[in-house]
């Protein structure tokens, strides 16, 4: 497989990469509804197609899914709808004997040609403590008679013979799932999703005051049931009915989220409101449903025709968007490229411009951090953010932009780091700069962020104890209990990588990346750089702000001092190993010089 088939993981966990064999119509997306059929990619494994075929069962998502020296795999348990009728199957190719998968409290090395399933509803993980690479082929399946008698077998393969013998001449044909999503979900399977987390329902954090809750939220999940059975003999999965079947959806969300606290599923302890979340809220209404406009499967957005703009309407030409992990330096960036006379801002940091918008906050369907791709960007979506942005334009003097001036728009808001396919989607001919800055400084600015209280963007999350600071990476919630340095090289690490795979995708054209140090050693030359790129003048406005010493930024909390990160010196030289991959790959990026080597 040539190094561009190999993709991020969907939630940007660090050290775990893909390849796409079976996907939904065959694209590079890691969608699981949809007609599944073979990938480009799978076309060049005759014998991968030879070993899925011989199972005879209809495939689902099918991956290559590749975890690097030292990474793992976090624990977690499977939760969404998808899960609930399929099990994974595991083949290792490439692995050593250090490298255990846990399942509960059992621990197994899977040897390279076997084959596995496991109970994926448990809490699992997987480390590869060694100095290579794993890579599993893993493959979604509903199973069938046959297969599940094989499973209930637990036959050895060596002792029954089972050996699959590799056939050139042989043309292997696949069998892949159909099953796409329908409009409504049928009251039956909501009675059985919803019957099945009731089974399952306790009190885990504080059984007296849980115990009071259990009755209430029994109650709760019952009367939902009756009353989508209701509505659905009324209206069937007619149109006329989508509106009534989704307002019971978001009562029965908004009434979920306080009541179901301190409630868990017995065998996982995963939070109630989660698992009803994943398992029925956001399959039970379709896309289709809630917003009538079709999406484009390929891309997961709307089609390119959609979002055009309508003829005689205002739009914004060449946007420059500055992305960064948090405490980067990017308002200092932001700030002196905003004294420029040819750009205009909204003022500031804009976190209004996504979040003022409830289908693209956390906790919304389809939406669990900050992380937002193409499917976001709906059509409406597209003009409502543009007309708000061009009713809010600002120049550098802060006067508002009316008299029909041309200026370039500058943005600059830390989540927009995770949402570079919704940017590119809504701003389709944006440029990016990309500022990092070395993890040291970063990490530990990060972490006296946290202890200072001013960037808590997330008071209360579903699975974690404390309120959220700054942005919100996918993945966060495998953070719930890590000490504050690991949290910190987190938020770091997921986002300067989720950055750099987005990037990897556009034209090189399109972005530039800078380094925070040469911001800060050269800022006249690394200006210069920028406007090279974004073709803009070094105009009046930047030669007078370059003229003297960069002042501190709006959001420094303690002067600029390159060796303050040592205050936290022991935290940070601790996590260091944990960030070392995304280091290696931003120097490579945009080599520095006097960065150590990690």
């Amino acid at each position: 497989m040539p190094p561009e088939a190999w993709a991020a993981h969907p939630n940007g966990i660090e050290g775990n990469s893909s390849v796409r064999l079976i996907s939904a119509d065959g694209g590079e997306n890691d969608l699981v509804d949809g007609h599944m059929r073979e990938t480009p990619h799978i076309k060049q494994a005759p014998y991968v197609r030879q070993v899925l075929a011989s199972f005879n069962v209809p495939w689902s998502r099918t991956r290559l899914l590749r975890l690097a020296p030292g990474a793992v795999v976090p624990r977690h348990a499977d939760i969404n709808y998808h899960w609930f009728y399929r099990v994974r199957l595991h083949i290792p190719i490439l692995t050593r004997p250090q490298v255990l998968f846990h399942c509960d409290t059992a621990s197994v090395h899977m040897a390279a040609g076997e084959a596995w399933v496991f109970d994926n509803w448990r809490l699992h993980h997987v480390v590869n403590p060694s100095d290579a690479e794993r890579i599993h082929l893993v493959a979604d399946t509903a199973g069938n008679a046959a297969f599940w008698q094989l499973v209930g077998s637990g036959a050895d393969a060596a002792e029954a013979g089972m050996f699959l013998d590799y056939h050139p001449e042989h043309e292997a044909t696949l069998l892949t799932e159909c099953s796409t999503l329908r409009s409504v979900m049928n009251p039956a399977e909501i009675e059985l999703l919803i019957g099945n987390l009731r089974g399952e329902l306790i009190a885990a954090i504080d059984p007296a005051s849980g115990a009071a809750r259990l009755g209430p939220y029994h109650a709760l999940l019952d009367a939902f049931v009756r009353n989508w059975r209701q509505c659905y003999m009324l209206h069937g999965e007619e149109a006329s009915g989508w509106k009534h079947f989704r307002e019971l959806r978001d009562g029965l969300r908004a009434a979920s989220r306080p009541l179901a606290e301190g409630l868990a599923m017995r065998t996982n302890q995963v939070s109630a409101h989660q698992v009803l979340e994943g398992r029925v809220l956001r399959v039970c209404v379709t896309s289709i449903a809630s917003d009538p406009g079709k999406m484009d499967r390929q891309t997961g957005g709307p089609s390119i025709a959609t979002v055009s703009s309508p003829a005689g309407r205002k739009s914004l030409n060449r946007p420059i968007i500055i992305v960064a992990a948090p405490r980067s330096g990017s308002s200092l960036l932001f700030e002196t490229l905003a004294s420029s006379v040819q750009l205009a801002t909204l003022g500031g940091e804009a976190h209004w411009m996504v979040e003022s918008i409830p289908e693209l906050c956390p906790g919304a369907p389809e939406v669990e951090s900050n992380r937002l791709i193409a499917r976001h960007a709906s059509p409406a979506i597209i003009e409502r953010i543009q007309d708000q942005i061009l009713e809010g334009l600002t120049d550098r003097r802060g006067e508002a932009v009316r008299d029909g001036r041309v200026l370039r728009f500058l943005e600059k808001t830390p989540k927009n780091a995770v949402r570079i396919p919704f940017l590119s989607r809504v701003f389709p001919d944006a440029l990016y700069v990309f500022l990092w800055r070395e993890p040291r400084g970063s990490i530990s600015s990060i972490m006296e962020a946290w202890r200072a209280g001013k960037w808590r963007t997330y008071p209360r999350l579903e699975g974690f104890a404390l309120p959220w600071s700054l942005l919100l990476p996918p993945g966060w919630q495998t953070m719930h209990g890590r000490p504050l340095e690991q949290l910190a090289a987190f938020q770091w690490s997921a986002t300067n990588m989720t950055v750099l795979d987005d990037l990897s995708l556009l034209p090189a054209a399109r972005w530039i990346a800078i380094n925070y140090d040469d911001l800060i050693a050269h800022p006249a030359s690394t200006i210069q750089r920028i406007c090279r790129f974004a073709a803009l003048e070094f105009d009046a406005g930047l030669a007078e702000r370059l003229a003297k010493p960069l002042p501190p930024a709006k959001h420094t909390l303690t002067p600029v001092d390159p060796q303050k990160w040592k205050r936290n010196e022991a935290a940070v030289e601790n996590v260091l190993p944990l960030v070392a991959a995304a280091w290696n790959r931003l120097r490579q990026t945009t080599p520095a010089a006097g960065n150590p080597t990690p």
